[in-house]
């Protein structure tokens, strides 16, 4: 399992994944779940993934192996004219590996099932957001659906629905994100650090602030530890519960 979670902004797009992927519980291992690609001046576009391993690295790579050199770009994400008709080309891809991985055509919802978060900007359109599921259709984000998640969503999707607000800053954002990651990996071990981000401001149109946090982070162990005293309070300050009025 896995968990990542992508938000659009006022001031552009923020992306966070964990990387902890296993095949049983002595078999665990980090792999890197979030990949971008840049055009500086023209694009920059980010996929995150969730599912099975050898299927989101498949895609990966053909995505990457396409998007080499100029000469190449057709198909490519950086030769394509807008991030719907990028979602469409990820969708087919994801679609041709779990078609092709199976002995006559693997169901989506077998094995080899995976699912793809891609975001991004190019010149002359505003930042855009896509789920995009092994079936090879997508959605995208909008105002009333400003962020999405996959993987292991139900820990750490109640915060995001609390707290979240499109003209949050980027320091804001990255602190909620990290409060929903927390209490995820705190309920599934399926879920664990490192986290990988991404920050993209809108129109910058070149990758933004990356990087890899680590669980013994003393930022994150501070948010951790910080939001868990936080409700632990916010418990103690609700009325006792009188058992002899309760049915």
């Amino acid at each position: 399992m896995t968990y990542c979670v992508g938000m659009v902004l006022d001031r552009g797009l923020v992306f966070m994944s964990d990387t902890r992927t296993n095949a049983g519980l002595d078999n665990i291992s980090t792999f890197k779940k979030l990949t971008t690609w840049e055009s500086p001046g023209d694009r920059v576009i980010t996929l995150l993934s969730a599912g099975n391993l050898a299927t989101t690295q498949s895609v990966i790579s053909l995505l990457d192996e396409r998007s080499k050199s100029p000469g190449d770009r057709t198909p490519s994400l950086l030769g394509v004219p807008s991030l719907f008709q990028a979602a469409r080309m990820v969708a087919d891809t994801l679609r041709e590996v779990i078609e092709r991985t199976g002995d006559s055509g693997q169901r989506a919802d077998g094995t080899f099932n995976a699912t793809i978060m891609l975001g991004g900007q190019i010149a002359g359109s505003p930042p855009r957001l896509f789920l995009i599921y092994p079936e090879g259709n997508f959605i995208e984000a909008g105002d009333d659906t400003p962020f999405f998640q996959m993987g292991e969503t139900k820990y750490g999707r109640p915060i995001l629905v609390r707290a979240f607000d499109p003209d949050l800053s980027f320091e804001a954002a990255m602190k909620l994100l990290l409060v929903s990651f927390d209490s995820t990996l705190k309920a599934n071990l399926t879920v664990g650090a490192p986290f990988d981000f991404h920050i993209y401001e809108t129109d910058s149109l070149t990758i933004g602030q990356t990087g890899r946090i680590e669980a013994d982070s003393p930022w994150f162990e501070a948010v951790s530890k910080g939001w868990g005293e936080a409700l632990k309070n916010a418990l103690d300050s609700l009325p006792d519960v009188e058992l002899s009025e309760l049915g």
